[in-house]
């Protein structure tokens, strides 16, 4: 088929920054881009060739927006799954597919889903409410502390909550989630798998991710990862089975924890661009939304080694700011050497809220980490 300067159609669902990003790349292929999303002030709007306005939980918008494109494919996994389901069975290319999608929506699909396939994971506890955890607590079926997730629309931390005492359950969402093993670990690493839709497979270098201890954001994302062959090797391995047992098209994002005894447990998968992956624009001699558009094509996979050390910093509302968006002191960081801040195109800051990014490349990695952190203290997102 041919995808470039053509009739072909290619649709994402969701609007942010992923999709926007995702979008280089299709501009620079010159393939045809139809976007739903459900806010007007989505970052996509400006770049894709059309823009549709719809939830993406809504049966009918999802069905109706993917009836006119040729290959469709997501850039947030919270969307109608039946309406993908039906649009499969009309013929439409879905990727990733709906049940690789229904599997990984709901966490407590996803964690069985790994029991069932003897991929490492954490132990866990499944719960249809909250107020289950409770009684569970009550008569020692439970025992502080463990992780509480919500099993479904969880994101950026939200949805997930370390639980040390039972007043830390009060105030979170009362219906299904899971409590799992809080594990004591030494790293959180992520391999991004690509997979084209006639099975070449490719790994992203093993990548390690510096957390904010509030927000539970990722704060950086150091490329290659600061572990032994060993460890890389063992997290590779066990990203290519998760891929492989999912059979997913395009991109799979998975995130493990490097456990004390050097063990790795996968701890969650995202099947399309991710966070961790940010970095690879600039240090990497394919991007991984390069990747993902070449996977779900089923064009060749691009090389995935870097051509350089890279550190990734996210951009996040800073606290107690609320409005319009001011990107403080950026022309600092702009004089740095190795430096390019990514700028999401959200008008409107609040805490936390993902903003952009920055990447700092340098051959020696120490040297992007320090260059980051000087980043980091610099900029600041704030409102006018």
């Amino acid at each position: 088929m041919n995808y470039f300067s053509s009739n072909f159609k290619l649709g994402i669902l969701g609007g942010g920054q992923l999709g926007k990003m995702l979008l280089y790349n299709t501009r620079k292929f010159d393939i045809y881009t139809s976007v739903l999303e459900s806010s007007n002030e989505a970052p996509c709007k400006i770049a894709c060739d059309k823009f549709h306005l719809g939830n993406l939980m809504d049966y009918d918008a999802v069905y109706n927006f993917g009836k006119q494109v040729d290959v469709l494919t997501i850039e947030i996994e919270n969307v109608n799954v039946d309406a993908l389901e039906t649009l499969e069975k009309e013929g439409i290319k879905v990727y990733p597919s709906s049940k690789t999608l229904r599997r990984i929506q709901n966490k407590a699909k996803q964690k069985l889903f790994y029991r069932d396939n003897g991929i490492p994971t954490s132990d866990f506890t499944r719960f249809a409410y909250l107020s289950e955890i409770e009684d569970a607590i009550a008569n020692g079926g439970l025992e502080f502390p463990f992780v509480w997730k919500a099993a479904q629309f969880g994101y950026d931390g939200n949805g997930v909550k370390v639980v040390r005492k039972l007043s830390d359950l009060e105030g979170l969402p009362k219906g299904e989630c899971i409590a799992e093993d809080l594990i004591p670990f030494k790293n959180e690493l992520a391999v991004i798998v690509a997979r084209s839709a006639s099975g070449e497979t490719k790994t992203y270098p093993v990548v390690e991710m510096e957390f904010h201890p509030e927000a539970n954001q990722v704060e950086y994302v150091i490329c290659p990862a600061r572990i032994s062959n060993e460890v890389a090797k063992k997290a590779e391995e066990v990203a290519l089975k998760v891929s492989k047992a999912f059979h997913h098209v395009g991109l799979l994002a998975v995130e493990m924890f490097q456990t004390e005894n050097d063990d790795i447990l996968v701890n969650e998968v995202a099947p399309r661009p991710h966070n961790s992956g940010h970095q690879t624009i600039e240090a990497s001699y394919t991007s991984q939304f390069e990747q993902h558009i070449r996977a779900i094509l089923d064009l060749p996979l691009g090389r995935t080694d870097s051509k350089v050390g890279g550190v990734m910093v996210n951009l996040v509302g800073a606290e107690g700011f609320t409005g319009n968006v001011v990107y403080k002191n950026i022309e600092t960081i702009m004089k740095m050497d190795g430096v390019t801040p990514h700028i999401y195109g959200k008008k409107q800051t609040r805490p936390f809220r993902k903003m952009g990014h920055v990447t700092i490349v340098n051959e020696d990695l120490n040297e992007a980490r320090r260059v980051a952190e000087e980043v980091k203290k610099s900029i600041k997102v704030i409102s006018e």
